[in-house]
């Protein structure tokens, strides 16, 4: 992409993070994840579909037998403009916005065809620091206890000091415990990773480490907004059948054990958009007050590690988005 196209598919991709983020937000708190998830989408793929681009989701919402989704594979755009790679969320935390909680965010990141790592809807492990450490190396398979160690050695901090955040699963109980029994602190969520990662090149978001397994589309996701940040993070895809590796061999993944960092999930120029949907660490949800409503969005880009805040008014009909 040119630069000045650059520039501007940026501010383009804002408002298609926009009305994803407007749609679902009509479902916050009503405790219907299904209904808010597919408002996000549909509203995501109609202003996908008005970009100038030739695109292509590469990280999705799934399978092309899962439609309506946004699937693997799926062009979008008018087609006649830049090929582009496309990965996204349209909402990323359904259970948080059928909740009524917080970070959930309408997410979307670009790139030249091949920026992103191609690989299933499956579940990796991922440990992400901020970017004020991004120059420490640890060996993302030692236990728990040590890596948290080796960082708060790097960042000078007394381990009582350092915060871990970690998804709320009976899976991580046994990650939970090795923390604890080092005596550094855990801020449990119960959705929200992509989120979480970027907390931790926020300044005061009171997060220091991101640790556990999610999945790999957010993942990816949360590489291109460490990119566009500064930030490392470390991830290890799990094959959790015989199946699935297939299919991951049939998308370019040759080996199981491969440790994929920063670059790897997220190379050359890529952009990152995102929206608030409820209040959270880095933006403001939506406001809605009869017709009129606000979003809160960041567009972040690697080329130039610009970082553009935009609260947008909107004058619209809320029957347009039901």
């Amino acid at each position: 992409m040119k630069d000045y196209l650059d520039r501007n598919l940026a501010l383009e991709t804002v408002r298609v993070t926009e009305m994803a983020a407007l749609a679902s937000s009509l479902h916050m708190g009503r405790g219907d994840e299904k209904a808010a998830d597919q408002s996000a989408v549909n509203a995501m793929r109609n202003f996908l579909n008005q970009l100038m681009i030739s695109g292509k989701v590469v990280i999705g919402e799934g399978e092309r037998d899962k439609a309506p989704m946004l699937f693997i594979g799926e062009e979008v755009g008018k087609g006649n403009g830049p090929k582009v790679d496309i990965a996204l969320d349209p909402l990323e935390g359904t259970t948080i916005t059928a909740h009524g909680g917080e970070n959930a965010l309408s997410v979307l990141a670009m790139g030249e065809e091949g920026s992103f790592l191609h690989s299933p809807d499956i579940y990796m492990h991922k440990i992400a620091f901020g970017r004020k450490f991004q120059d420490l190396d640890i060996n993302p398979e030692d236990i728990p206890e040590n890596i948290v160690q080796s960082f708060a050695k790097y960042a000078e901090m007394k381990i009582e000091s350092v915060v871990v955040c970690i998804l709320d699963r009976p899976r991580h109980q046994k990650l939970i415990d090795s923390i604890r029994s080092i005596g550094a602190r855990i801020k449990l969520i119960p959705d929200g990773d992509v989120s979480a990662v970027i907390a931790t090149s926020v300044d005061d978001s009171g997060i220091d480490l991101y640790m556990g397994i999610g999945g790999s589309p957010e993942g990816v996701l949360a590489a291109a907004a460490l990119r566009c940040l500064g930030g490392k993070i470390y991830t290890k895809l799990i094959f959790e059948d015989d199946k699935i590796y297939e299919r991951a061999q049939s998308m370019g993944i040759t080996d199981k054990n491969t440790i994929y960092q920063t670059n790897d999930l997220a190379r050359g120029n890529v952009m990152f958009t995102a929206t608030g949907v409820t209040d959270g660490t880095m933006l403001k949800g939506v406001r809605i007050k009869n017709e009129l409503a606000t979003t809160h969005s960041v567009v972040m880009r690697s080329k130039t590690k610009t970082v553009r805040y935009i609260k947008a008014h909107h004058n619209l009909n809320i029957k347009n988005f039901l």
